[in-house]
């Protein structure tokens, strides 16, 4: 019930849609090959990211949640052209041409992507501390966004949208880039100082992620090793937060 009170016309509408776009990625790929990838990714990433920013700005106010929002694009923008440009933070990678359109060799879609999940990170960490500040509440926001990547990094590697200079020791994913995610995604929520959140919502959101991603995974994309991994590391995000809003 609380996350459905937190929900606006436009919001349910945005998260109708992102879902359905998600559920029917398995589809695209039949019938359209690997070519269908890029643009149903970055369709997904695009409602996901304007679905958090909605609820930001219903819960903040206009001023507020588009400047967090334009804030975390930004700076994640800044780091994502930095890594590939340097290896910094995240070690040696480069972005393959499949992800279009791309502004100084970065695709659009990737800094909405950290869009897309910091804010649900957010409210994990809030829900479990009860609070939206604090060094405790920014280490563990930094640590449910970075449980997403142990999903993520390996499937884009696999789909070709970047590559590593050189594999790493997680299904080919070097480990320094888990230690520059978690790095990255603490320094960007306590430079931004988010106010409390619209919680249930937007768990809603990193417990339907962590659902989708397990399934794809683990079922479509036979990629069982990080889809088990990502499974109990978001799924222990979600359990812990859960219960800590329900005691």
């Amino acid at each position: 019930m609380g996350a459905l009170a937190e929900l606006t016309p436009i919001t349910a509408t945005l998260f109708a849609l992102w879902l359905l776009t998600m559920i029917s990625l398995p589809i695209v790929r039949r019938v359209w090959g690997v070519a269908g990838e890029p643009a149903a990714i970055s369709l997904g990433v695009v409602l996901q990211s304007l679905l958090v920013s909605a609820l930001l700005v219903g819960h903040w106010g206009v001023l507020r949640g588009l400047a967090t929002a334009a804030g975390v694009v930004l700076l994640a923008w800044l780091v994502e052209f930095s890594g590939s440009q340097t290896g910094y933070p995240f070690g040696g990678y480069v972005y393959t041409e499949r992800l279009r359109p791309q502004l100084a060799h970065v695709p659009v879609a990737v800094p909405l992507a950290w869009l897309m999940m910091l804010p649900p990170s957010w409210a994990v960490a809030e829900a479990v501390l009860g609070t939206s500040s604090g060094p405790a509440f920014v280490l563990l926001a930094a640590a449910a966004f970075t449980a997403w990547d142990l999903f993520l990094d390996p499937q884009m590697v696999t789909w070709g949208f970047w590559r590593w200079e050189q594999r790493g020791g997680y299904f080919g994913v070097p480990l320094s880039n888990y230690l520059g995610w978690f790095v990255v995604a603490a320094l960007m929520t306590a430079v931004l100082q988010p106010p409390t959140m619209p919680v249930y919502a937007l768990l809603v959101i990193y417990g339907v992620t962590w659902i989708l991603q397990t399934i794809a995974q683990v079922v479509f994309w036979n990629l069982r090793g990080p889809g088990m991994i990502g499974a109990l590391a978001m799924g222990a995000a979600v359990a812990v937060a859960v219960i800590r809003l329900t005691a």
